[in-house]
């Protein structure tokens, strides 16, 4: 009799509880828009969370979408904080691909232009967005990984949904079943920001144009009561409107405004963050922003209570996933790229397995092609593994107008203009050509075919021009004695035509061999001679090459390391000097930079070369001085001498650099260069592996910018006890 009472009681408490939990009022959670300002959500959540209320659908718009699916998908609150405290900030805002994960074809493109428009049948064109948000993409589709295989947002640790905007309609577009990260994206796509996405057909933009608080879609999946975070802006003074961004959500927020009197009163706990005079893209300071909403969410603790446990918080273990087994790779049909270019893009094959960190690179290498308007993807499960699914939408812009502007003490001032067109005659081929015009006229045509794995192949045609005085002769101070000169005006013309193959080895370096033809032309009008040319001679060569490079950035890194070889044999020459002999040339060059602590970088270099022959053409030897300028032939900069001073057919070099960041993109620097140089100095280890022959210093200050950087550095060199002072504007070329 006992045990049946036990059993009675028993069953009957556990009926009282199922009760009480089926009569538990189900909770729903509205996420506003608001940009940077959505930031103060994830303060919200922390209270949410540290009172224990179970919430049991969440709606989203915008960066509403962005944290809300997060939170969704199974983190709690201090991990959100966690999360975007480590952001990276300016990737967040623009189109932004590590610069290991361009070629180096892309990198040069990268590091030469300051402004790229699409032209089109002789029209200038607009971008559709500052970004495609890849970053932003790559970042949710990685913290997301642990639910890739959802597709049912009901499915999700808490249902979720978000709002999007159809950008050809103006339409609502509730998006609560697909790719979660493609959703987010999708829903936080601010106009002119970034760029539309495509899903399932339907381009789609921010949701906050049409929905920026959707607590109707909770109100339809039967929730009772709704909690709201608005971080929406009311209406700016003309005094406030000062910037692009304040504008367009001043815009957004005409029909918004008139819309939140009904929606607010139909959420039950309505917190409004006091975020006022914080911006949509001011991430920085999102430590604050979620302080601010830390702050207001504490201020509704006793209207919360009732719907929580306070002994009980959020805590839904992610399993994070740092690598994928994928069987295959897919995407769709394309017209202009071949399956080889896309994997030799990616860096990986199918069967393989890949760490989040290679498949976001392999994808960040994918948009530095530039080929690519958009680029989406997600995992299929098959039998042993994943299908990566790749959504690839080819840029219908296929011609570009680029420019850039370049001051040096060599070349003098210059204004870069160039015509860019890919698949020009076949696919995966891109045609570029420099016009350089300002006070020393050159070009520089290339055209290349980019098979990814398999061998590329290329040809480059460039004219280099430029008129200076200088203090070598070439030919060991003998035209110099001759003439009882110590320094001569040259103009100095040279034109090079490269055809080659190229490889990726190894999956990093880039080898190649190649065929060149070269006209050299040297001449003085001040010469007072009767034949004031020194040199005018064509030359075939045949040279290899191999080079790898993962710096950070290419003018004031903070990490990386570099390595440039060639290889080159002369071996016909129309002998214009009649003493031309078959020669070669080596050279190499390796370096690295390392941060030592915030904000200061040490940078390492060193290079050598040397000629094989009994007698090479002085003219190609390896010449020293100045800075800031595009390197041509064996043409190299040495701080603490002027451009082109001193000159061998052999060297070895050392400089040392310090940078340190006084503020952002402020760059102050000293530097140290050493060096041995003459003719056949590897002959005898005591003559270039003795104490520098040559050295010299500098102070600079560097600012980068838009153009490229601005430096100006201040040299001297012990041994002449000369300076010089060199200004350097916008990118090298």
């Amino acid at each position: 009799m006992k045990k049946l009472f036990l059993f009675v009681s028993l069953l009957f408490f556990t009926q009282i509880s199922l009760g009480q939990e089926s009569a538990r009022p189900k909770v729903g959670l509205v996420l506003s828009g608001g940009g940077a300002k959505g930031l103060a959500h994830i303060g919200v959540l922390k209270v949410i969370d540290s009172l224990g209320i179970k919430v049991d659908y969440i709606a989203g718009t915008s960066m509403g979408a962005i944290v809300g699916g997060l939170y969704a998908s199974g983190y709690n609150a201090e991990q959100l904080d966690s999360i975007f405290s480590h952001v990276d900030i300016d990737a967040l805002l623009q189109d932004y691909t590590p610069r290991e994960s361009k070629s180096f074809y892309e990198k040069r493109n990268d590091e030469i232009y300051a402004l790229t428009l699409p032209f089109n049948k002789f029209k200038l064109g607009l971008p559709s967005g500052l970004s495609k948000g890849l970053y932003n993409f790559n970042l949710l589709s990685a913290l997301t990984q642990q639910v890739s295989h959802v597709r049912d947002f009901d499915e999700l640790p808490i249902p979720f949904l978000c709002i999007a905007t159809d950008a050809e309609t103006g339409e609502k577009v509730v998006l609560d079943s697909g790719v979660l990260a493609q959703n987010m994206i999708a829903s936080g796509a601010l106009p002119t920001l970034y760029s539309p996405v495509e899903i399932n057909g339907r381009l789609l933009i921010d949701g906050g144009v049409v929905d920026n608080y959707p607590i109707e879609e909770l109100k339809l999946r039967g929730v009772a009561i709704v909690i709201g975070v608005d971080v929406q802006d009311g209406l700016k003074t003309r005094a406030e409107l000062k910037e692009v961004t304040s504008v367009l959500a001043q815009i957004n927020n005409f029909s918004m405004i008139q819309k939140m009197e009904g929606k607010q009163k139909a959420t039950d706990i309505y917190i409004k963050p006091d975020i006022k005079g914080f911006t949509v893209v001011d991430f920085e300071k999102g430590k604050e922003i979620i302080k601010k909403g830390e702050e207001k969410a504490l201020e509704f603790v006793r209207e919360l209570a009732p719907f929580g446990n306070s002994n009980k918080g959020k805590s839904v273990k992610i399993n994070s996933v740092d690598s994928v087994y994928i069987r295959d790779i897919s995407f769709n049909k394309l017209e202009n790229f071949t399956r080889s270019y896309i994997l030799g893009k990616l860096k990986f094959k199918s069967n393989t397995k890949v760490s989040i960190e290679q498949l976001q690179k392999g994808v960040l290498n994918l948009n530095a092609t530039q080929n690519f308007s958009s680029i989406n993807y997600f995992f299929d499960s098959v039998e042993g593994g994943e299908r990566l699914v790749l959504q690839l939408q080819e840029n219908k812009n296929n011609a570009f107008l680029k420019f850039g502007l370049h001051y040096d003490g060599l070349y003098k001032s210059a204004v870069l203009v160039n015509y860019t067109k890919r698949k020009l005659l076949a696919k995966n081929d891109v045609f570029s050509v420099d016009v350089i015009l300002g006070d020393n006229f050159r070009y520089n045509f290339d055209y290349y075919i980019d098979n990814g794995f398999y061998w590329s192949f290329g040809f480059n045609s460039k004219m280099i021009s430029f008129n200076k005085n200088i203090s070598t002769d070439f030919d060991n101070g003998n035209i110099f004695g001759d003439l009882g000169i110590n320094s001569v005006n040259v103009d100095f013309f040279d034109i090079s035509n490269q055809a080659y193959v190229q490889t990726i080895f190894a999956q990093k370096f880039s080898t190649g061999i190649g065929l060149e033809y070269k006209h050299l032309k040297l001449e003085s009008e001040t010469v007072q001679n009767e034949n004031p040319i020194f040199e005018n001679s064509s030359y075939l060569s045949v040279f290899g090459f191999a080079k790898y490079d993962t710096y950070d950035q290419k003018y004031f890194p903070r990490s990386g390391w570099g390595l440039n070889s060639e290889i080159k044999s002369y071996l016909y020459s129309t002998n214009y000097s009649n003493n031309f002999e078959r020669f070669s040339i080596a050279k190499g060059d390796f370096s690295f930079a390392q941060p030592v602590f915030k904000n200061m970088t040490f940078k390492l270099q060193t290079e050598g070369g040397f000629a094989v022959g009994e007698r090479s053409v002085s003219y190609f030897d390896f010449i020293l001085g100045g800075y800031g300028f595009q390197q041509v032939n064996n043409i190299k900069p040495f701080l603490g001498y002027d451009f082109l001073s001193i000159a061998g057919d052999s060297y070895v070099k050392l400089l040392l650099t310090a940078d340190y960041e006084l503020f952002k993109k402020h760059h102050l620097n000293f530097s140290a260069n050493f060096a041995n140089i003459g003719n056949k100095i590897f002959d005898r280890i005591d003559t270039w592996f003795e104490k520098p022959k040559y050295s010299g210093y500098s102070f600079g200050y560097g600012l980068e910018t838009i153009i490229g950087p601005i430096e100006i550095k201040h040299s001297w060199s012990p041994e002449t006890r000369d300076h010089h002072t060199w200004f350097s504007v916008g990118f090298w070329f």
